[in-house]
């Protein structure tokens, strides 16, 4: 069992924030903005598939496993309503989420599946998002120059994410989940996440008047698939979640704790 804390982020998003809040770089702005605007109607679903797998648990596993999916929750839905706040601010800048209407509609036909199909979505996007929170862990210097309070921001969140990286995983295989089916959404999650996330940020682009700078391009080229960017240093760790064998912890690093102790000033813990 993992155990995992709720906190409280004391930053202040009722303030507005910057058009270029990131680095003034048009394109990692327009990147994370994207991933912002999936975040809490994407939160919510795993809130409901963790919370669904759990009560189907047996009495003696589910009591077992209650702090953790108690703490899962906690932490996603004060990642949802964080993100929340920072997408109300950036809606100010005239940009549009698509994402979120186009993915509840997606999220209507699991509706009736078998719920381990919900937590084989979830596992999907959480090893997804610890892939990139473990990056985002190691190169925080690709914030430098923003606001201290986003800089903030995305580095609890992908703190946060990396703690939690298995507790959907746990729950399917625990209510028996197969590898086959699990890999099957692991490639449709990564087909759907990535094209709904770079249509989105050229949206976001679009929408700013800066789709077609070469500073886009080149910026996007550097932070994705340039020496160490994101999708290229990811290539590896996202292939071996098609390994039978594979789980989430065996892709562990002290990055996240670290964060998470050198920043104690940032955050309160809820219930403490």
């Amino acid at each position: 069992m993992t155990e995992l804390t709720v906190r409280r982020l004391l930053i202040d998003l009722e303030q507005p924030v910057a058009r270029h809040w990131c680095n003034d770089d048009a394109f990692l702005t327009a990147w994370f903005n994207a991933l912002s605007m999936s975040f809490p109607v994407g939160e919510q679903f795993f809130i409901d598939a963790v919370r669904r797998g759990h009560q189907a648990l047996p009495a003696a596993e589910r009591g077992r496993l209650t702090p953790e999916i108690q703490g899962f929750i906690g932490q996603e839905a004060t990642h949802r309503r964080i993100h929340a706040l920072f997408n109300a601010q950036i809606q100010q800048h005239g940009l549009v989420n698509e994402w979120e209407p186009r993915a509840r509609r997606r999220l209507q036909w699991m509706e009736g599946s078998d719920l381990r199909h919900g937590l084989a979505i979830t596992a999907a996007n959480e090893h997804f998002t610890a892939l990139f929170a473990e990056w985002m862990l190691a190169h925080p210097d690709r914030l430098d120059g923003c606001e201290p309070r986003l800089k903030a921001l995305w580095l609890w969140h992908s703190a946060e994410e990396a703690e939690h990286k298995s507790t959907a995983f746990d729950l399917y295989k625990a209510l028996g989940g197969n590898h086959a089916w699990r890999v099957k959404w692991m490639r449709r999650v990564t087909l759907i996440f990535l094209s709904d996330t770079l249509r989105q940020t050229a949206h976001n682009l679009r929408r700013d008047g800066t789709l077609w700078r070469w500073s886009t391009w080149r910026s996007g080229w550097h932070h994705l698939l340039g020496h160490d960017g994101l999708l290229r240093a990811s290539a590896r760790p996202w292939r071996a979640y098609f390994k039978p064998d594979f789980h989430p912890s065996q892709q562990h690093s002290e990055r996240s704790a670290q964060w998470l102790d050198d920043n104690r000033a940032l955050y309160t813990r809820v219930g403490a």
